[in-house]
C-alpha cells in the first residue's frame, strides 16, 4: 500500500495483528523485501509495517530530500497516518541511523529501539574516493555482486536472495544512491542519540565488514544509555537475510518484553527485566 507522508507516498508492505507495531527501515540499496524473511519468522500475532525509504523500491522519488530529517520525517509520517499508538523501531544500517536519530526526538508511542548492524550516530569515515566509489556501487549488476561478495555479506546468500539484493540496489533512484555516501552518512548525531529513552537491541554481525562489532561498541554503545549489544556468530551485513531466523528470533523476544512493559506516560519507558542497569 502507499501512504501519503511527508509530502510524498511510502510504500509499505503490512503483515500480522497485535497491540504492539513493528516498523522495518531497510539500509542503503535494500527495500521492504529485504526484511520478509525475518517477518516470516517472526510470529503472526507481531503486527508488521516495512517500508520503502524515499527513492527506494516502490516508494517516490523526489528530486531532493534524502537527509536524515527527510527519511525520518517520512517514517513518522507513515506511523502517524496508520495511527500506530505503541510501536517498535527497527533499523538496518541506514535505516539504523534514521531510527536512531527518530528515536533521540522521543516520538509519542515508541516503546521499543531494535538496532541491526546500524550505521553509528557518528559521521562515516571514509576518504572522499571511496565515497564517490560508493556512490557508484549500485550502478551495474557486476559492482553489486562484487559488493555482495567482498563487503555486505560473509554467509553465501541463496540465487533468489542474491537476485533480490541486485535488483533492489539497481531500482535506487540516482539521487537516492548518491546522498547517503555524499551527504547524509556525514551527519553527526552523536548528540542527539543521548536523549534516547526505550529500551534498545543493537544487533550485529560477528563478521560485518561495514559497521564492526568493535565500531559499534566504541561508537554506539557507548552513547545509546541502556543498550545491550547481540552478535550473530558467523554474519557479516546482511543479517537480515544471511541470519533471518536467528534475527526474528530476537526480536520476537524483545518485542514481547517490551509489551509487557508500561505504556509511557511521562516521556519515560522501564527497560525490559534482562536490559535494566
Amino acid at each position: 500500500m502507499k501512504i501519503a507522508a511527508n509530502g510524498i507516498r511510502i510504500h509499505v508492505e503490512e503483515q500480522g495483528s497485535g497491540d504492539v507495531a513493528l516498523v522495518f527501515l531497510h539500509y542503503y540499496g535494500g527495500s521492504s523485501r529485504t526484511w520478509g524473511k525475518v517477518i516470516s519468522a517472526l510470529p503472526k500475532s507481531h503486527r508488521t509495517f516495512a517500508t520503502d525509504h524515499r527513492g527506494w523500491g516502490e516508494s517516490d522519488a523526489p528530486a531532493s530530500g534524502y537527509g536524515l530529517a527527510d527519511l525520518a520525517d517520512d517514517a513518522q509520517g507513515v506511523i502517524e497516518a496508520l495511527e500506530l499508538n505503541r510501536y517498535v523501531l527497527i533499523g538496518h544500517s541506514m535505516g539504523g541511523k534514521v531510527a536512531q536519530f527518530m528515536a533521540s526526538r522521543r516520538p509519542n508511542g515508541l516503546a521499543g529501539l531494535v538496532l541491526v548492524a546500524p550505521s553509528p550516530p557518528q559521521p562515516m569515515a571514509m576518504p572522499p574516493e571511496a565515497r564517490e566509489a560508493m556512490a557508484s556501487v549500485y550502478a551495474t549488476r557486476e559492482s553489486i555482486g562484487a559488493a555482495i561478495d567482498q563487503v555486505l555479506t560473509a554467509k553465501v546468500l541463496n540465487p533468489k536472495d542474491r537476485e533480490q539484493v541486485i535488483e533492489d540496489s539497481l531500482r535506487g533512484a540516482p539521487q537516492a544512491k548518491a546522498a547517503w555516501p555524499r551527504s547524509t552518512s556525514l551527519e553527526d548525531i552523536t548528540r542527539d542519540v543521548a536523549a534516547i529513552d526505550v529500551p534498545t537491541l543493537v544487533v550485529a554481525g560477528e563478521l560485518d565488514r561495514v559497521d564492526s562489532v568493535d565500531l559499534l561498541k566504541a561508537e554506539l554503545l557507548s552513547r545509546v544509555p541502556h543498550a545491550v549489544l547481540h552478535v550473530l556468530p558467523g554474519t557479516g551485513h546482511l543479517s537480515p537475510l544471511e541470519s533471518p531466523q536467528e534475527l526474528g528470533d530476537l526480536i520476537d523476544a524483545f518485542a514481547t518484553q517490551v509489551a509487557d512493559e508500561p505504556n509511557r506516560t511521562d516521556g519515560k519507558t522501564k527497560q525490559p527485566a534482562h536490559q535494566r542497569t
